[in-house]
């Protein structure tokens, strides 16, 4: 098998970090000078794709940039970097944080009815909802997927954001834009049709349908076809799981920290195990 040249990159840089990172990653990589460069080499063309998107996240190893830059903070320059790598993942968020803003958190009905799976009204201390076939019926189609923009707390948004953050830019370094966009509304549907399958009628919302079907889909891709960037760290997935098996046990509700949307969860992950299959066994295919 042929070797191929993954970076080139100016003898004056320091990639020491990156070198560092791509063995804790057990990348298998060399370096060489060639005609005045520095020259990362890996043993295959989808490797070294795999090793460029890493290379443009975190070209110093994910260490702190030492650069200095007096127009702006190095702490700033590394978000804005992040932010400019990741245009989807950032936009999925803005929107998640301006439906919280013009929603009050779930509080403000008079907009939240536009944006959950059923219309519904509200009259003294009931909700009507209205039969979701009515309202696609009526070209109220975005009503499948924006339920995974609803929150209901601070915390609800800040934990989802959280991870979307984390494994939104992974898919999006990875495999593109476009991508991530399809996962993002593919799940979206599925973990909404799966609440309102098992759930009935009733009010719910959140990215977690969205970042289960998510993880989902960097494990099993993972497993057929090994990247640096769907590498997660030791013990996410078994927390991510632990989690899941607890919110399916109750105990959450009985503590009183609200419902749960276990069906949007665990149809969620499901389905994003379905298209980590495929594109693991494409990728695998490929190489």
């Amino acid at each position: 098998m042929s070797i191929v040249a993954a970076l080139r990159r100016p003898l004056g840089e320091d990639l020491s970090g990156f070198v560092r990172m791509l063995r804790q990653l057990d990348v298998p990589h060399r370096v060489s000078e060639e005609a005045g460069e520095q020259v990362l080499w890996v043993p295959d063309e989808q490797l070294a794709e795999d090793v460029r998107g890493l290379f443009q996240r975190y070209p110093q190893g994910g260490e702190a940039q030492t650069q200095t830059d007096p127009g702006r903070p190095p702490a700033w320059r590394g978000v804005a970097q992040q932010l400019r790598d990741s245009p989807l993942t950032a936009l999925v968020l803005l929107l998640a944080l301006l439906v919280a803003g013009f929603t009050s958190l779930g509080e403000n009905h008079a907009i939240l009815h536009w944006l959950t799976f059923q219309a519904y009204r509200v009259a003294g201390d009931y909700a009507y909802f209205t039969p979701w076939l009515e309202s696609l019926q009526a070209g109220q189609w975005w009503r499948l997927v924006t339920p995974m923009l609803i929150h209901f707390g601070w915390l609800h948004l800040a934990m989802n954001g959280m991870w979307y953050w984390e494994l939104g830019r992974r898919i999006e370094a990875r495999q593109g834009s476009s991508m991530l966009l399809g996962l993002t509304l593919l799940l979206g549907l599925l973990s909404n049709l799966a609440q309102f399958w098992f759930g009935g009628d009733g009010l719910f919302g959140g990215l977690s349908g969205v970042l289960y079907g998510l993880l989902g889909h960097c494990w099993i891709f993972q497993l057929l076809a090994p990247s640096a960037a769907y590498q997660l760290p030791r013990g996410v997935l078994v927390m991510m799981l632990i989690w899941l098996l607890v919110c399916l046990s109750g105990a959450v509700d009985l503590l009183g920290f609200g419902a749960i949307a276990n069906a949007a969860h665990v149809g969620g992950l499901l389905a994003g195990c379905a298209t980590g299959l495929l594109g693991g066994a494409l990728a695998r295919a490929r190489r």
